[in-house]
């Protein structure tokens, strides 16, 4: 590790990363330290730009740095805006390692020869990454299979340099308050927590099934079937998907492709997977999507490579919802009533300081032309702006709002004319009404009804053994006769009451939900109605809960 850490060092100076540290430090003998040092390395470095100086020392360390610096590009709600894009542009240029090492690898995951395992297996490489490469192989049974199989000796490698990471972190969170800000400790545990889902090759074969299953009778979205028995933590074998990368425009024209109705499609699995879901792809970058060419699914999406994915809660998907409406509707004073209620505000701040701060950040973007707004732009400047009343921006938006930027970059790739925001409200505004209006409200009755049925019957025998527990605590023979007694009777009162109350509520539900299915038009509420609605459901909620 010694080695290691003068390396990191060594390149760090090469590249003049004490400049940054320069704006870290305001202290002025931090300041003086600095510029001594700095006198002493050399100066053609610093004709760069910081930005690329940072990007180009990441690329020199490895993979693992890379990964981080990607990683970190994500986090804009953190960096500086030129940090922030420069390294964005890190490229994961890694070569293959020895095929005799890839096979031996997957006959020490699989515990069986390759040829036991696979009928034919191509030594060649068809791709290589900083963590696995993948070969192409087919299987006994005439199955074309793609194999991805790990880089040997990698779990060692990245957790000497996540440790290295973690000894300068809490250096500079000693030293800097910037640094504290950063959350730099934080930011690597989340990278851990990425790094080694990765080389759980199991996870991602898992990921893929659960988005496989999500997706069965969609005509829009395509994903390989996972070869489970000839897939381990160290290997994955998939079934082989024949398309073109979406980055290939031409390649694309030139089968007959139609671009803005593959754009249009690219936002609604988005969109589907985010809402309908709550699970998506958090890796869809150009590399990882493909588009069928021929037969009968010509035109659809090819997914890969699900190592990163996303998960959403129904708070989640609810506070979304609301933020990208209220975005829609320029109801910047409902942005930040979303904000308050999330807890993501500390209590001190005014709504309508924090609505002020909003509508800065988005007003300007609101002047262009409607096909020239990113909602992942608008998403990331709003996660800057935040930044100064303290917010904490939860780890699994900011995937999203990463995610959200490549789906927005590969449909205006298809078609210059994109307009995402026409493309999306519709999707919103019905799922909207579906989650506030009568049929969400009966939907949660019902997923409640099943919790009711198991905790119910438990109440009585609950209570009896608390009181009888408290009454053997206090040891009096007659308090226990006493409270059974009393128990007794409140039990039969109880059921009594809960078999006319459920009876009643199943009655007023059903005759309301038939006499507003004939009345309301649900395309007529207002957001004013859909927030009180929802005020009402997770009263109803709460209340449901606490009797329960």
């Amino acid at each position: 590790m010694n080695i290691r850490l003068l390396s990191i060092l060594r390149c760090f100076a090469s590249h003049r990363l004490d400049s940054l540290l320069l704006d870290a430090f305001p202290s002025l003998a931090h300041r003086l330290w600095f510029r001594t040092l700095g006198a002493l390395l050399p100066s053609d470095p610093l004709k760069l730009a910081r930005g690329e100086r940072l990007r180009q020392s990441f690329e020199s360390l490895g993979p693992i740095f890379v990964k981080f610096g990607q990683l970190l590009s994500t986090r804009r709600d953190l960096l500086p805006e030129d940090i922030a894009d420069a390294l964005a542009k890190l490229q994961d240029r890694v070569a293959p390692f020895d095929s005799a090492l890839a096979m031996a690898e997957i006959e020490r995951g699989l515990g069986q020869s390759i040829e036991d395992v696979y009928q034919s297996f191509d030594q060649t490489p068809i791709a290589s990454a900083s963590i696995s490469q993948v070969h192409f192989a087919k299987m006994h049974d005439g199955r074309e299979v793609a194999v991805k199989v790990l880089r040997p000796g990698m779990l060692g490698f990245i957790d000497a340099d996540l440790a290295l990471m973690r000894q300068f972190a809490s250096v500079l969170l000693k030293l800097s308050a910037d640094a504290r800000r950063l959350r730099l400790l934080d930011v690597i545990d989340e990278f851990d927590m990425i790094l080694h889902d990765e080389l759980d090759l199991l996870r991602e074969a898992a990921n893929a099934n659960q988005l496989r299953r999500n997706f069965a009778d969609s005509p829009l979205l395509l994903m390989p079937e996972m070869i489970w028995s000839a897939t381990a933590n160290n290997v994955l074998t998939m079934q082989r998907m024949q398309g073109i990368p979406i980055s290939r425009i031409d390649a694309l024209l030139e089968a007959g492709i139609d671009l803005k109705r593959l754009s249009r499609d690219g936002v609604e699995i988005f969109f589907t997977q985010v809402f309908r879901d709550g699970f998506f792809h958090a890796d869809m970058h150009p590399g990882n999507i493909f588009v069928a060419a021929d037969g009968p699914n010509k035109g659809r999406y090819i997914a890969l490579d699900f190592g990163i994915v996303g998960s959403l809660s129904e708070e989640d998907k609810n506070y979304l919802a609301q933020n990208f409406l209220a975005f829609f509707r320029r109801d910047y004073r409902r942005v930040a009533q979303l904000h308050l209620q999330a807890g993501w505000v500390p209590e001190k701040v005014r709504v309508e300081v924090l609505e002020a701060a909003v509508r800065s950040c988005c007003e300007p973007v609101f002047d262009k032309p409607l096909k020239e707004i990113s909602l992942g732009q608008v998403l990331m400047r709003l996660f800057q702006v935040s930044r100064r009343f303290g917010v904490q921006v939860q780890p699994q938006l900011v995937l999203l709002q990463k995610t959200l930027l490549n789906v927005e970059g590969l449909g205006r790739q298809l078609d210059p004319d994109l307009d995402l925001w026409v493309t999306a409200k519709p999707f919103l505004e019905r799922w909207m009404r579906e989650q506030l209006g009568w049929r969400g409200v009966l939907r949660r009755l019902k997923q409640e009804a099943e919790i009711w049925s198991v905790s119910l019957p438990e109440m009585p025998r609950l209570a009896h053994e608390a009181l009888q527990q408290a009454a053997h605590r206090s040891r009096s023979p007659n308090s226990i006769e006493a409270a059974l007694h009393e128990l007794s009777k409140q039990v039969k009162t109880t059921r009594r009451w809960l078999i006319v109350f459920v009876w009643l509520l199943a009655m007023v539900l059903a005759g309301a939900g038939l006499l507003l299915s004939g009345l309301v038009d649900l395309d007529s509420i207002d957001e004013t109605s859909e927030t009180q609605t929802l005020t009402r459901t997770q009263q109803t909620s709460t209340v449901w809960r606490r009797s329960c």
